[in-house]
C-alpha cells in the first residue's frame, strides 16, 4: 500500500491534468492529417468510450438518428486476417448520454483490460493481437476485426442497486420475478446475493438496450443455441477464476458484461473489455461483510458497498448534464483508486498528449501487423 498513490496525490494528479487540459484531437482529425500515411482516407467509427477502424462497408445510426454509411480500403494483417484498430477515449456515457471525459480513464481500462484477458484468454478467448513494444497502458488496440455476435453477455452474483433500465434491481424493485428466464425468489435484498450466478443477456441496439432471455435471442436469429451454451458456459468458467483472483486481492466480483464474435477460423472469443471498471462491478470485501453485520443489528436499512466501478460516476448523473469538473475529479480518482487496489501496485500515468498516444501507437500496429 505504501507505494500507491494516496488519494490526495492522486487528486493533484488528476487537478494538474485538468487545469492543462487542452482540446484533444479526434482520431479522425488525426487520420485525416497525413500523420499516419498508411490510414489517410479512413474513416473512423466512433463507439461510446473507443473509436474504431477497419476496412470495408460501415453502416450504422448515430446518435441524432442518422444512418452513417461509407467504406474504407482493406485493412488486414500480413496474415490475412481483418484488422480493428480500436482508440480508447477519456469518454464516458451513462445511460446513454455522453457526460464529458475523465481524467487518464483510457489509460486505466487499458491495463486493467490487458491484466484481465491475459487471465482469462484460456476460458473465453480474445480477438486481441500482441504488439511488440505497445505497452499495457496503450490506449491503441490491435485486433481481427470479427463477425460480431450481437448481444451483451451479462453476468450476475448479486443484484446490484443500479440506475440502469435494463438492470436486475430495476426490474425487481417494479416487481419483476422472471429476468431473462430466471425466476427471482421474493426476499432478494438490494446489494445482496443471489441464489446462483445468473446469466441475463442484453440486446445491443442504437436506441436503448433490453435484457432478454437467451429464447429470445434464438428466436430473433442473434445466435444459434449451441453458440450462446459455449458463450455462457465459458464466461462462468471465467467468473470462477475472477471471483477467486478478486476475493485475494480483498475485493468481490459482483456483475459483468463481455461480448464475443467469431474469427476467420470459426472460433467464438470475447472482442472489447474483459473485467473492466466500465465493464464489471469489484466491491471492497471488508466493506461489505461490516455492512452486512450493520444490517443484521438493524444499524442500516441496505447494504450500500464501495465500488470500484461506473456506477460510482453514475451517481452524478443528472438528467442530460454533463459532469462538472469537481465531479470529473472525483470520478478519476476512484478509478486511480479501484486500479490500484485491483492490481496491487501503483498507477504510473502517461504525461504525453494524447495526439502523441495515438499516432505512435497506430504507428507501431501499423508497422508490425498490415502488410
Amino acid at each position: 500500500m505504501k507505494d500507491f498513490l494516496m488519494q490526495d496525490e492522486a487528486r493533484r494528479l488528476v487537478d494538474g491534468y485538468i487545469e492543462q487540459d487542452d482540446k484533444i484531437q479526434s482520431t479522425q482529425e488525426i487520420l485525416d492529417s497525413g500523420l499516419i500515411p498508411k490510414l489517410k482516407g479512413f474513416e473512423v467509427r466512433p463507439g461510446k468510450v473507443s473509436d474504431s477502424i477497419f476496412g470495408g462497408r460501415v453502416d450504422y445510426i448515430d446518435k441524432k438518428g442518422q444512418r452513417i454509411e461509407f467504406e474504407n480500403p482493406a485493412l488486414e494483417t500480413k496474415s490475412g486476417l481483418p484488422l480493428r484498430i480500436m482508440v480508447r477515449t477519456k469518454r464516458i456515457s451513462t445511460h446513454d448520454i455522453n457526460r464529458g471525459e475523465i481524467p487518464f480513464k483510457d489509460q486505466i481500462l487499458a491495463v486493467n483490460h490487458n491484466y484481465m484477458r491475459r487471465m482469462l484468454s484460456s476460458a473465453i478467448g480474445t480477438s486481441q493481437f500482441e504488439v511488440d513494444g505497445l505497452p499495457d497502458n496503450s490506449i491503441v488496440i490491435a485486433a481481427e476485426n470479427l463477425r460480431q455476435i450481437s448481444f451483451e453477455n451479462v453476468l450476475r452474483a448479486y443484484m446490484a442497486k443500479s440506475s440502469t433500465s435494463t438492470s436486475l434491481y430495476q426490474h425487481y424493485i417494479k416487481g419483476g420475478r422472471n429476468f431473462c428466464g430466471h425466476i427471482l425468489p421474493d426476499n432478494l435484498v438490494t446489494n445482496g446475493i443471489l441464489p446462483y450466478i445468473m446469466d441475463t443477456p442484453s440486446t445491443k441496439s442504437s436506441e436503448h438496450d433490453e435484457s432478454v432471455s437467451p429464447e429470445q435471442l434464438f428466436q430473433n436469429g442473434i445466435c444459434t443455441p449451441q453458440q450462446y451454451a459455449q458463450i455462457r458456459n465459458s464466461s462462468l468458467f471465467a467468473f470462477g477464476i475472477v471471483s477467486q483472483f478478486l476475493k485475494d486481492k480483498g475485493l468481490i466480483a459482483v456483475d459483468t458484461k463481455t461480448e464475443h464474435g467469431i474469427n476467420k477460423r470459426g472460433e467464438i472469443v470475447s472482442q472489447d473489455e474483459i473485467w473492466t471498471m466500465d465493464s464489471s462491478r469489484f466491491w471492497l470485501l471488508n466493506d461489505y461483510d461490516e455492512q452486512l453485520k450493520k444490517l443484521a443489528r438493524g444499524e442500516v436499512k441496505e447494504l450500500d458497498p464501495r465500488s470500484y466501478s461506473k456506477e460510482f460516476a453514475r451517481g452524478f448523473s443528472e438528467g442530460e448534464k454533463g459532469y462538472t469538473d469537481e465531479q470529473r475529479a472525483q470520478i478519476a480518482v476512484r478509478y486511480i483508486e479501484g486500479i490500484q487496489h485491483l492490481l496491487g501496485k501503483r498507477f504510473e500515468p502517461d504525461l504525453r498528449s494524447n495526439e502523441e498516444r495515438i499516432v505512435s501507437g497506430i504507428e507501431r500496429i501499423v508497422y508490425q501487423l498490415v502488410a
